[in-house]
Formats: C-alpha cells, sequence, structure tokens
C-alpha cells in the first residue's frame, strides 16, 4: 500500500491553495521589510530630550543640567560635522568637496526628525558623492558618505528595533553588491566588505543594547506585578488572619444569645405562647447564624490551620506578652490612663494584637533600643500609643526577612473598627505607631437590660 502526498492542491470549496511554509515566512518578511522601512518612511519623528534624572547629570549646574537633555542631539550633529570634514579634507578642499560634505552631512542631520527617511537619503547622497566626487578608489562609498552612512544605519538602529537594523545592513550589502557589479569596472579597490564588516559590528552592538533595554523594562514591568501582587496577598492574608480570630469572639457571642434565649422561658413562670414562641425562633436564628459562620470561616481557613485551645487575648493578658518581649531582651514600658473598664472583645483583642506586632516590629528593626506602650482609656474609645527609641549599634541592624505584613494588618484592624492609626519614623531616630480605636458609650441602663 502506497501514499501519495500532493501538495499546492485547491482545497474544498474552492479556496485558494494552501502555501508552504518556506512561502510563508518569505511573505512575512517582505511584510516586516515594507512596514519597517517603506510605510511612512519620512514620517515626522523628532529625537526626543535625553533624560536629565540620571545620577551624574543631577550634579551638573542648573542650566547646564537643562541643557543636558540636547546630549543626543549634539552627538548626532559631531557625527554630521565628522563626515563633513572627513568629506572635505579627501577632496583637497575644492568646491567639489564642499558640495559633497554637504551631501554627507544632510542624512546625518535628517536623522534627528525623519530617521527612517534619512536612511533612503544617504543612499541618495552616496551615490550623488560618488559621481561628484573624483576617486579610483573607495567605491561606491567615498570617504565622507562611508562616515555618513555608518552614522546614519547607526542612529536609525538606535531610534528604531533591531529588525528594522537587520534590513537596513541588507539593503547595505545588496546596493553594494549591485554598485560593484555595475559600476566598479573603473576603480582599483572597493570598500562594500569593510562597509558590512563594520556596519555589522556597530549594528550587532546597538541590537545589544536594544535587547538588554528591553530585558530591564521587562524585569521592571514584572517586579511591579509582583510587587502589587505581594501587596494584595498580605492584606488578604491580614483579612483572613483578622476573620479567623474574630470568629471565636462573634461565636461566642452568638452561643450566649442562643442559650439565654433557651433558657429565658423557664425563668418566667407560665410564659404565654408567643413569648415562647419568640425566643425559639431567637434561638433558632442564632444557631444559624451561627453555623453559617463556621461555614464562612472554613472557606478561608488555610489547610494547616489549627483553632486556638485557648480563647482569644485581651489587653488583660498584655502584662504576659511584656513579660515576654522584656525576656528576649528588649526593655519596655507600660503606662495606663483613664478609668480602665472592660471594653467590647473585638476592640479588646484588635488592641492586644497591635501591641504585639508593634513590639515586634521593634524587636526586627530595633533591638537593644528602649519601648513605650501607652494606654488611654479615654470617653470615646481607646487609644494606643507604642513608641521605641533608635537602635543603639543602627549599622549592625540586618534586613528583616519578613514579608512587611505588620503595618498592613494592624491598618485592616483599625480600619475594621473604623478608626484611626498614623505610623512613621520619630524626630530621635525611632519609630511610633499611634491608633485610637472608638468605642460606643453604654448607659448602666442599656448595659443592664
Amino acid at each position: 500500500m502506497t501514499e501519495t502526498t500532493q501538495t499546492g492542491m485547491t482545497p474544498p470549496g474552492g479556496g485558494s491553495p494552501a502555501r508552504s511554509p518556506e512561502f510563508r515566512l518569505a511573505m512575512d518578511a517582505l511584510r516586516g521589510l515594507r512596514q519597517d522601512l517603506f510605510h511612512d518612511a519620512f514620517a515626522y519623528r523628532p529625537l526626543p530630550r535625553a533624560d536629565i534624572d540620571g545620577p551624574l547629570v543631577r550634579r551638573l549646574p542648573g542650566r547646564l543640567r537643562e541643557r543636558a537633555g540636547l546630549a543626543p542631539h549634539a552627538v548626532v550633529g559631531a557625527a554630521g560635522a565628522l563626515a563633513m570634514l572627513v568629506s572635505w579634507g579627501s577632496g583637497g578642499g575644492s568646491l567639489t568637496s564642499v558640495v559633497c560634505g554637504v551631501l554627507a552631512l544632510l542624512p546625518v542631520l535628517l536623522t534627528l526628525i525623519r530617521p527612517v527617511g534619512a536612511f533612503w537619503l544617504s543612499f541618495v547622497s552616496t551615490a550623488a558623492v560618488a559621481t561628484v566626487g573624483t576617486s579610483w578608489g573607495n567605491w561606491p562609498w567615498l570617504p565622507g558618505s562611508f562616515v555618513s552612512h555608518l552614522a546614519v544605519l547607526t542612529i536609525v538602529a538606535i531610534r528604531t528595533r533591531p529588525r528594522t537594523a537587520a534590513w537596513m545592513w541588507v539593503l547595505t550589502a545588496t546596493y553594494g553588491f549591485f554598485a560593484e557589479t555595475g559600476f566598479g569596472w573603473g576603480h582599483y579597490t572597493t570598500n562594500t566588505a569593510p562597509m558590512l564588516v563594520v556596519s555589522a559590528l556597530f549594528l550587532l552592538a546597538v541590537t545589544v543594547w536594544h535587547t538588554r533595554r528591553t530585558a530591564e523594562q521587562e524585569v521592571t514591568a514584572q517586579q511591579t506585578v509582583t510587587a502589587h501582587e505581594r501587596s494584595r496577598r498580605t492584606l488578604l492574608e491580614e483579612r483572613t488572619t483578622i476573620a479567623r480570630e474574630l470568629h471565636d469572639v462573634v461565636a461566642h457571642h452568638m452561643s450566649v444569645v442562643a442559650i439565654q434565649a433557651e433558657a429565658a422561658p423557664y425563668r418566667v413562670e407560665n410564659p404565654p405562647p408567643e413569648l415562647e414562641r419568640a425566643f425559639a425562633t431567637i434561638r433558632e436564628n442564632a444557631v444559624a447564624a451561627l453555623t453559617e459562620l463556621r461555614r464562612v470561616l472554613g472557606v478561608v481557613r488555610a489547610e494547616d490551620y489549627e483553632a486556638p485551645d485557648a480563647p482569644q487575648p485581651t489587653l488583660a493578658d498584655l502584662e504576659a506578652l511584656l513579660a515576654n518581649v522584656r525576656d528576649a531582651g528588649l526593655p519596655v514600658e507600660k503606662t495606663v490612663t483613664g478609668a480602665v473598664r472592660e471594653l467590647p472583645q473585638g476592640v479588646e483583642l484588635s488592641a492586644y494584637r497591635i501591641v504585639q506586632e508593634a513590639l515586634s516590629n521593634t524587636l526586627r528593626h530595633a533591638p537593644g533600643a528602649n519601648a513605650r506602650v501607652e494606654i488611654g482609656y479615654v470617653l470615646g474609645g481607646l487609644g494606643l500609643r507604642i513608641v521605641n527609641d533608635p537602635p543603639p549599634a543602627p549599622l549592625l541592624v540586618k534586613p528583616s526577612p519578613g514579608a512587611g505584613h505588620g503595618i498592613t494588618g494592624m491598618r485592616e484592624r483599625v480600619s475594621m473598627l473604623s478608626g484611626e492609626m498614623t505610623a512613621g519614623p520619630t524626630a530621635e531616630g525611632g519609630y511610633e505607631v499611634t491608633v485610637f480605636l472608638p468605642v460606643a458609650m453604654v448607659t448602666p441602663g442599656e448595659d443592664e437590660a
């Protein structure tokens, strides 16, 4: 049994015949050539000013620093002047050499506003200089045209992209081969090979520069995205941690509601049926809410998360925390002002965690420094101030490997309670965290009810 492979057949339905991969590759290459060097070849694309925020430019005086933005334009002008001088020198300073020098200068200057058009003008200038000038060697590029065309190739390659540089080199080789074959019979030396070798080195250097800059831009963009994603992940992790901790607080209150609703009818002799049904409905709703709360917590709970055996800490447990911090080598003092009173459990938990995280940051970033914890019970809520002195040996402090969750977690807890928080360095070189957590006032009558 034999197989017959047919190519170039017309597909069913009367469509165009299938094209070979080689044909498609050639067509893509021609489309790239047309797009890079023919489409809008003489479009107006002025050379932008250079960045003046570099480390070297910032050291220059004010007026000189502003003019430093024109450094690329000055370099292009110097390259054009060099091509013109080389053309004048090779022609002996005659009128013809002056004309050739101007023809060598124009394509280089045109790269400032129309880079691709300058490349085509360089071919025209090369042919005109070769016709007007007199030289039995250096064909088809006379000395001035040689420098001018090299400058144009390099500048246009810098201002465009590597694919355009490759096409310019191919067209330069084509022009050199055509000029040598058709018109080089009257010259004893040609310089197409030196032009191709030197231009290839220049264009290769520009291509490497383009590739490096593109890679740096991609890395910078990726780092920005990664930092943004890391920030979002940190925020979500902190919110999940807060949700886990507050689960115990809310679950305790809901359990108390359910138990009180179940026991309330037995505290009244001969309660009416309507009251019993009302308390039964309250208990059912509390149990349903507790079930849904546990279900939601199961969604945000990590696989390796273990529920704590002990109840969530409050400000009453702060002395044990301070004792542990002192044992770790951080001298810390606590000051309490105002009338100490019992606060909502969520406020107590958040206040404890804020103090804990602030002291942990002090241990990491300012080891050996003194710290103070100030707690103020005021009329409308609770005030916290955790401040530390500068570290005794700042040069010995190593960068912390943490993910930066501390400040984010504190802000999330404060925001959850509609509070206010400020954090930043002090004038003495230490660090200060100030928090206010609002607490609604409860009258004695409402508290008993």
